[in-house]
């Protein structure tokens, strides 16, 4: 949903493209089989590399190639949305600047009458034109994208070393709002729950299962997949997705512990959010946890500062902080406690080093932030920060969310990837 505040140089976006382009080109596989609508479905994934960091550039992107020919587009990978979109020329009245030429749709449009299209809109809803399908987009962060469903063969690769290219429905954005957390991109990665969802698109046509999963590195990168096939679900910490709110990968969590005790916050209700970079909680649970990391670091060489705007809340040392192995002894871990059964529980840690930053003038910020101030109002979203080193699973047919410590550093081994 893309929520917090980063200013990044376009022209490091131009820089980096060019490198990830020519490393993606190395491990793609060369077999291909062409808009199939009948694929048997096998045990496989499809795996995307993932740029970008939590901090300084604040984003994550994937690379995804649309279009006949195919072209690379860097998407923001997005659980909280649904609906895939990409700047386009049709023309673009209102459009940021992005990393790549404005995307140019095919002639196929969406009818009005499609069900998809129906997804998109509430039931009053009357078409302009009953030949397209409109959509609007609007997120948290004031940002919104407007224009005209499309359907274009997307290339995509999957674990098993086949490449396959399918016509699913994206959007053809071609009057964008930046919000407060724009992100120099082509356009959004609509990974939610939905029936519009690439993902849920997919397994429609029986490509993959509907299971999304990331696996986000703090030294920056990582990796996105779609499919079931790159885990062992027995070693998967897992939790169900609350059946009351449909629209988000959510789940209630029997209590909010810091440093293993209670902190007296029950049924806490969070949402696993890839599109925003840091962790945002309602103002009761974001006050109580700032007075216990205040309280934590009284006596401790840190002191708080006023001169750097990182964050709202950052603390320099006695010398400038090199990395957060250097102050993480100073804080404590935080855990979310859910029910996973009769008398058991499972926990999801959140240790130091996922909940800080270090700045770019030394000093150690805290990367949770008051949801609340920023019109999230009870809300709580566990963001990009608070996933790092973990590989997080959504399992949209079990309806459950899953877990586990991983090494998000290197993409992982399969025989579609280093050929």
């Amino acid at each position: 949903m893309m929520y917090d505040q980063v200013f990044v140089l376009f022209l490091f976006c131009l820089l980096f493209t060019t490198s990830s382009a020519e490393s993606n080109h190395k491990w793609r596989s060369s077999v291909t089989m062409f808009n199939n609508n009948d694929y048997q479905e096998t045990k496989s994934s499809i795996i995307f590399p993932l740029f970008g960091d939590v901090y300084p550039n604040g984003f994550f992107f994937a690379e995804v190639s649309i279009g006949q020919p195919p072209k690379p587009y860097f998407l923001d990978p997005d659980t909280g949305s649904d609906l895939t979109w990409v700047q386009c020329d049709a023309p673009c009245v209102h459009c940021t600047k992005a990393p790549h030429p404005y995307y140019r749709p095919s002639n196929d449009l969406v009818p009005c009458k499609d069900p998809l299209c129906s997804l998109l809109h509430s039931d009053d809803y009357k078409c302009d034109d009953p030949d397209q399908c409109d959509y609007e987009v609007e997120y948290a962060d004031g940002g919104s994208s407007l224009g005209v469903v499309v359907k274009d063969v997307l290339s995509l690769y999957l674990s098993t070393g086949i490449q396959i290219r399918t016509r699913l429905t994206l959007g053809c954005g071609y009057d964008q709002l930046p919000g407060a957390s724009y992100h120099p991109l082509d356009g959004v990665l609509g990974l939610g729950r939905g029936r519009s969802s690439i993902v849920s698109q997919l397994h429609n046509r029986a490509v993959i299962q509907n299971v999304i999963g990331h696996c986000l590195s703090a030294r920056g990168g990582g990796y996105l997949f779609f499919g079931d096939d790159l885990y062992a679900a027995s070693q998967i910490t897992w939790t169900s997705m609350s059946s009351n709110d449909i629209n988000h990968y959510s789940a209630v969590a029997v209590e909010f512990l810091f440093g293993g005790k209670g902190t007296g916050i029950k049924n806490f209700h969070v949402v696993f959010d890839s599109g925003s970079s840091y962790t945002y909680l309602n103002s009761q649970t974001y006050g109580i946890l700032l007075s216990l990391v205040m309280k934590e670091i009284e006596g401790k060489p840190l002191q708080e500062v006023n001169d750097d705007q990182t964050l709202p809340f950052c603390w320099k040392g006695e010398e400038p902080i090199r990395g957060i192995s250097d102050v993480s002894k100073y804080f404590k871990p935080l855990t979310l406690s859910f029910a996973s059964g009769w008398r058991t529980e499972s926990q999801f840690q959140i240790p130091p080093e996922s909940y800080l930053i270090i700045s770019s003038k030394g000093s150690v910020c805290m990367g949770i932030l008051n949801g609340t101030a920023i019109g999230l109002q009870n809300l709580n979203l566990i963001g990009d920060i608070s996933m790092q080193d973990k590989m997080v699973i959504y399992d949209n047919q079990k309806k459950q969310i899953g877990w586990v410590s991983a090494n998000c550093d290197r993409l992982p081994n399969s025989n579609a990837l280093f050929l």
